[in-house]
């Protein structure tokens, strides 16, 4: 639950990471993804004559003094989802919403502000905690939405997180991949469907407790990812940051679209020693990767079936 109080109700959403098959979740695929307590988003609601959007005085930007200060925006999903849970709230409807369908309404509110993205992020938003998602076809042509499996977050070993605080070359995250899917490049079909069986192996490898194999299946997607996309797409700067952490050994590849990499180190705290050498060596910040815990209440889970 937000924080309540006489006159405002305040919400937190927070940042995710893409762990497993992404971006197949706009491919009818599947994945596997955590809510990342390290970065999140604030919305905080309160009666008002007039519809006022204030924005946050430091964190939210207005003003910028160069097109450098302007690069790396991000987290409108988190926005939304906080705005939604204090509109929830502010209406007591929270009961009346189906939890599976809240990631469609955050995107759809997205959609109008002309930002294309898929429902992955937006799931793990809602959700918290580790979920696996499966968007296959038949069924979201049936039920509007995918299938969304929450998975105990103890499972998760230790991540981290890695980026650059000022990105010169963030790449072009939109290519052409989608019209070559559409247009049946068999390349980008098989791609995209090894890129979704990762997930389901990686659910397997988690419950097993196979974390050689999760590692191998986090460097595979950053292959074919990159197989698919070209490292213009990519971007050279997120392409070194993925490069830094394998120099070292260690499993590595984008929580999303690039300009942050999660990097996983199978062979323990030596080797995370390592790779936190690595990365202050070539500039780059890296801190644990913070899970977080599921976000559902009772009242969400006894929302309509």
């Amino acid at each position: 639950m937000g924080l309540i109080e006489e006159n405002y109700i305040e919400h937190r959403a927070y940042a995710r990471v893409g762990l497993l098959g992404n971006p197949s979740d706009v491919y009818y695929g599947r994945t596997l993804s955590f809510g990342l307590a390290n970065f999140w988003a604030i919305a905080r609601l309160r009666p008002s004559q007039d519809l006022v959007i204030e924005p946050h005085p430091y964190h939210d930007l207005v003003q910028f003094n160069s097109l450098e200060h302007l690069t790396g925006l991000s987290g409108s999903s988190a926005i939304v989802c906080a705005a939604l849970n204090c509109l929830l709230d502010f209406y007591s409807v929270r009961h009346l919403v189906k939890v599976e369908e809240r990631p469609n309404l955050i995107l759809s509110a997205e959609g109008e502000l002309g930002i294309t993205a898929g429902l992955q992020d937006r799931v793990a938003q809602v959700y918290g905690g580790v979920v696996y998602m499966d968007f296959k076809k038949e069924y979201m042509d049936k039920m509007g939405h995918g299938i969304y499996i929450p998975l105990d977050p103890a499972m998760l070993p230790q991540m981290h997180l890695i980026y650059a605080e000022n990105p010169s070359d963030s790449g072009k995250i939109h290519s052409a991949v989608r019209k070559r899917w559409l247009d049946g490049e068999e390349l980008v079909i098989k791609s995209m469907e090894e890129i979704a069986g990762l997930a389901s192996q990686g659910r397997d490898a988690l419950l097993e407790k196979d974390y050689y194999k999760l590692a191998k299946l986090m460097d595979r997607n950053f292959d074919l990812r990159r197989l698919m996309f070209g490292d213009g797409a990519l971007g050279l700067i997120n392409i070194n940051m993925v490069e830094t952490a394998r120099s070292v050994g260690a499993a590595c590849k984008f929580t999303g679209s690039g300009g942050a990499v999660i990097a996983f180190c199978p062979n323990g705290s030596s080797q995370v020693r390592e790779l936190q050498d690595a990365c202050h060596k070539a500039g780059y910040i890296i801190q644990p990767a913070l899970v977080v815990p599921p976000l559902l209440s009772d009242t969400d889970l006894q929302s309509p079936k």
